[in-house]
């Protein structure tokens, strides 16, 4: 590493510390001209999604917060519940080592993660992702939800008993 102001390669670092998205922030100081800056590190892990097509694109949290935000939007869940969300998923496929998705594994984990968090949220998605084209299939996608609710409250009523 260079100093971004002289150019010169004598640099120490003066702090270490952990920040914000799994990056190490470190306070430097040039051995030269004696300016102190900060840079960030993080881990660079290429995560490929295979889309629908039968492509490969890199995986972006950033298109995955802006769907989930769309889905999320005028419901309960804020931006920053997006974005752990969206920062839980991906934290899951690189400690399962994967380094390659279907979009359809990447959608399923999406809505099940939405499904217990906020149903509405679930039932938007669901609706861009599945490429609902018939009202019956949302009827179907909101049916099959209560009848997961009945089954646990039926689970959870003879639990009690």
């Amino acid at each position: 590493m260079k100093c971004p102001f002289c150019g010169d390669r004598d640099l120490k670092v003066t702090d270490s510390r952990e920040a914000m998205d799994n990056a190490i922030r470190r306070r430097r100081e040039c051995g030269c001209c004696g300016v102190r800056f900060t840079t960030f590190e993080t881990i660079d892990i290429s995560l490929q999604v295979k889309k629908r097509d039968g492509t490969y694109q890199d995986f972006c949290e950033d298109k995955l917060i802006r769907g989930l935000d769309a889905a999320c939007r005028y419901t309960r869940i804020s931006h920053d519940q997006v974005r752990d969300l969206a920062h839980a998923i991906k934290a899951d496929l690189l400690g399962r080592g994967i380094r390659e998705i279907e979009s359809q594994q990447l959608g399923d984990m999406v809505m099940a993660r939405l499904q217990k968090t906020d149903v509405v949220a679930y039932i938007r998605f669901a609706c861009v992702y599945k490429r609902f084209q018939e009202l019956q299939e949302l009827i179907d996608a909101i049916q099959s939800i209560g009848e997961e609710a009945s089954a646990a409250k039926n689970v959870l009523g003879s639990a009690v008993c």
